[in-house]
């Protein structure tokens, strides 16, 4: 898939309004990083409330076996 240079692409940097085919290709690189790491950012976020909810799910798992547990040494004493 080509690139379509005639399409006109504006960007907004800091409330100025930049048309990207003026860009040198320096500033295209720029903003190239710029854009993926933008993506990359947001990806991480999403991994990060997935590791999020999957660490409470983890630990509240071990709080209700220690319950559980604790359940069981208490029975074992009363029966003493």
């Amino acid at each position: 898939m080509g690139k379509d240079t005639n399409k006109s692409q504006m960007i907004t940097i800091d409330g100025i309004e930049y048309d990207t085919n003026d860009f040198t290709e320096e500033q295209i690189i720029l903003t190239n990083h710029c854009l993926d790491l933008d993506r990359k950012i947001s990806n991480m976020n999403f991994q990060l409330q997935q590791l999020q909810v999957g660490k409470e799910s983890f630990f509240k798992m071990l709080k209700e076996s220690l319950e559980v547990a604790d359940d069981s040494l208490e029975r074992l004493h009363d029966g003493e």
